[in-house]
């Protein structure tokens, strides 16, 4: 099995910059790569990761994605003179040419291909690719958005496999949507600051409905944010709700991260309130994909800061420390549920895993935003042009310390079990323990009273054999309350005959090992063939593929859904639809006496 985590970085890639006065353009300087590399340094993570040198893209590479007359064009740049240069950017929207740009371009491009490659030859189980220019803007036959090529898109056409690209830039990667918006091959996921075609680059096809043409229908889906100030429970409510219970029925090869952290706090493009951490959590769940076959490219970010710190986090979960604790999460902001269910009921011809919801409206919430004067702050037209003063710049606290104990997993088993000889027997202080019980789970349930709250999953017999609802389940409900409690410990409980196969068990024991820093406690009983794939998962090997998924039983969906009903008024991240839809909810599903039984046990 692979291991290891890829970082694919050269300098040589700062070697250009902005040569005249430009303010859409002033905040994409070599300092966002140089800052990005020297905190991985400093942090001691780039020492721990696998080192990929670079090389540079062929033609017949950047034309995977790109017109042979636009790459010519591209070219003769690094021969003009300052003044050409300036006029054949002017072709071109919110972007600039550099003698040097054309060379780095192609590097950006080599270096994607060269992580491609160490994580689908298993040379590494992951990466990350530190490269400029960006590329999710950068279309067939033009430049755009501080994009000369798209690296991402050239890289999904190299890989030839069936790809997901997750794009948590806060703009919109019209690049990468054009590209692959007829292809079913690739599922492209996209959330942005939008306000109602209010921000750059302005374009209709940002919106909740393009969902793709002709056979790619549904595998284009864009989440507009249609204001600033998306909080940490905004990101994750869309992750849970839209993108991974898509994304598991899609099931991918592969995992692209156009990963822009101009979404992340204190950044002057996007004016969003999540902080840097929350990175760490978003890689971890997408880490449960595609077996772990993750390839994260740079693409925006202009707080040098928040930037670092960004790439930080995403790196060390890539590396398989425990994520940080999660704090203060509470449910999605009124406009964020209203795009959330809006997203859903335009994928819902698409996707049997999106439960029935109402037709959507983003109206009403446009209407409130101009009744309250708080539309978009400045309404911005051009990427570039929303510098905060120095009097509304943003504070927030430096994420802490990831340290990961000496002892990553132990187990106490009896010795005939065989386990990972990674594994160690139990006798200190430890992240994850797993213990096989042959007698009463009582005597070991005192560990969890070290512990204010605890997170306790438990499999009973007979009790998940459809792996779609068990899964939906797990993405929809589990999930989402579990990251709102914030635990400081997940006990996993499993039976004799629970009818949960290896596979769906290790991902259920991975997604969950997001929580409580990582400290996890799995408690097995009369499971012999279910102690292996334990240990593996609590070791941080990505846990196998479950293929595509079907639709769960109608049955197990609306059962599903009138637990969700009932919980949501507590649970803030259970919600999935604004507050009319939920008024309306209210009225469709009544709570069964079952149901209740379900909650009080």
């Amino acid at each position: 099995m692979s291991s290891g985590t890829a970082l694919v970085y050269d300098e040589e890639m700062t070697r250009y910059k902005l040569l005249w006065v430009d303010p859409a353009c002033k905040i994409e300087v070599p300092e966002r790569l140089t800052v990005s590399h020297t905190a991985l340094q400093e942090e001691g993570l780039a020492e721990r990761c696998v080192s990929v040198p670079i090389r540079q893209a062929t033609d017949a590479e950047i034309l995977l994605a790109h017109s042979e007359e636009y790459l010519e064009a591209v070219k003769k740049t690094p021969h003009m003179s300052l003044d050409e240069l300036r006029t054949f950017t002017q072709q071109y929207g919110d972007v600039y040419f550099h003698p040097n740009i054309y060379h780095c371009a192609k590097l950006a491009i080599g270096a994607t291909l060269q992580l491609v490659d160490s994580v689908m030859t298993g040379k590494v189980r992951n990466g990350m690719a530190l490269v400029r220019p960006p590329g999710h803007h950068s279309q067939r036959s033009a430049a755009n958005g501080f994009c000369v090529f798209n690296n991402v898109a050239i890289a999904a056409h190299y890989a030839k496999k069936q790809v997901l690209i997750v794009d948590w830039d806060v703009h919109h990667g019209q690049g990468v949507q054009f590209a692959f918006e007829d292809d079913p091959s690739v599922l492209y996921f996209s959330w942005h600051r939008y306000e109602h075609q209010g921000f750059w680059p302005n374009l209709r096809e940002s919106d909740y409905d393009s969902v793709g043409k002709e056979k790619g229908s549904g595998f284009n889906i864009n989440v507009p944010w249609n204001k600033v100030g998306m909080e940490n429970s905004d990101y994750l409510s869309v992750f849970f709700h839209v993108l991974l219970p898509i994304a598991y029925e899609f099931s991918p090869d592969l995992v692209f991260v156009c990963a822009g952290f101009d979404s992340a706090i204190g950044d002057p493009e996007g004016h969003m309130c999540a902080t840097p951490d929350i990175f760490a959590h978003l890689t971890h769940l997408l880490k449960s994909l595609a077996g772990g076959k993750l390839c994260a490219v740079l693409e925006g970010g202009y707080n040098l800061t928040s930037l670092a710190q960004s790439v930080c986090q995403t790196v060390q979960t890539l590396l398989g420390d425990p994520a940080p604790q999660t704090s203060e999460l509470n449910g999605p902001c009124e406009s964020a549920l209203e795009s959330i269910q809006c997203v859903r009921s335009a994928h819902k011809p698409y996707w049997a895993f999106a439960p029935p919801v109402s037709e959507p409206s983003t109206k009403r919430c446009k209407l409130a935003e101009k009744e309250e004067g708080v539309q978009a702050e400045g309404g911005q037209k051009e990427e570039g042009d929303g510098q905060k003063t120095e009097e509304e710049e943003v504070v927030w606290m430096k994420p802490p310390s990831r340290l990961a104990p000496p002892v990553h997993t132990e187990v106490a088993l009896p010795a005939d079990l065989e386990v990972p000889d990674r594994c160690d027997r139990v006798r200190s202080s430890l992240m994850y323990v797993m213990f096989y019980l042959t007698f009463n789970a009582q005597h070991l349930l005192c560990t969890v009273y070290y512990y204010s709250q605890c997170v306790c999953v438990c499999v009973p017999p007979q009790g998940c054999s459809d792996v779609a609802g068990l899964m939906q389940a797990v993405l929809c409900l589990l999930l989402p309350l579990a990251y709102e409690y914030d635990p400081g410990l997940v006990l996993l409980a499993r039976g004799p005959g629970s009818g949960v196969g290896k596979a769906a068990w290790a991902q259920i024991t991975s997604l969950l090992q997001g929580l409580a820093q990582g400290h996890t406690l799995a408690l097995l009983q009369g499971e012999e063939e279910a102690v292996g794939t334990t240990a593996a998962s609590l070791l941080g090997d990505p846990a196998p593929s479950l293929g595509p998924l079907g639709a769960p039983l109608p049955e197990d969906m609306e059962a599903m859904e009138r637990l969700r009903q009932r919980l949501q008024t507590h649970w803030g991240l259970l919600q999935n639809a604004g507050e009319q839809m939920i008024t309306a909810s209210k009225e469709t599903y009544s709570v069964t006496q079952m149901d209740n039984n379900i909650l009080e046990n």
